[in-house]
C-alpha cells in the first residue's frame, strides 16, 4: 500500500512540473532595442496575425512597433523543454530562414537565426537587419 500510495505522488509531482513548462512557449517576448517582438504559442499553434487573418492560425509570429509588416512562424517544433525550432517567412512569402528559439537560464529567450534570409523590419524607410543572436524578456501582462 506504501509503494502505491508514494507512486502516486511522485507521478502528481511530475504531472505537476510538466504542467508548469508548458507556458515555455506561449506569451509575448519583447526586445527593448529593436523595439521588436514575438507572440508566440506553440502548443495550440492558435495566434492570429493581427491584420493579416488570411494566414489563419500559425505558431506565432515576428513584428516590429515601427514597421507593420510581420515574419509568420509557419512551423514551430520544441525539441526539449527549453528549446525550440522555427521555419519562418514574411507576409509575402519571399523571404524565408529557419531559426532556433531558446529559454536562457536566467529566463530570457535567444532568438538565433540559422540558415535562410535575414530577420529584418522597415525603420525611416531602410531596412534594419536584426542580429542572429537577439535575446528577448518574456512579458507576462500581454
Amino acid at each position: 500500500m506504501n509503494k502505491l500510495f508514494i507512486t502516486l505522488i511522485f507521478s502528481l509531482l511530475s504531472f505537476v512540473a510538466n504542467a508548469q513548462d508548458s507556458t515555455t512557449f506561449k506569451g509575448y517576448l519583447y526586445n527593448e532595442e529593436y523595439q521588436v517582438y514575438i507572440q508566440m504559442n506553440f502548443y495550440s499553434n492558435d495566434i492570429l496575425v493581427p491584420g493579416q487573418e488570411i494566414f489563419g492560425k500559425l505558431p506565432g509570429f515576428f513584428g516590429a512597433n515601427r514597421d507593420s509588416r510581420k515574419w509568420l512562424f509557419t512551423k514551430a517544433t520544441i525539441t526539449d523543454p527549453n528549446t525550440a525550432m522555427l521555419e519562418i517567412t514574411n507576409d509575402y512569402g519571399s523571404e524565408d530562414l529557419t531559426a532556433t528559439l531558446k529559454k536562457n537560464d536566467n529566463g530570457t529567450f535567444t532568438l538565433t537565426q540559422n540558415d535562410g534570409s535575414a530577420l529584418k523590419i522597415a525603420v525611416n524607410r531602410k531596412w534594419v537587419k536584426i542580429p542572429k543572436n537577439t535575446v528577448f524578456t518574456k512579458v507576462n501582462n500581454r
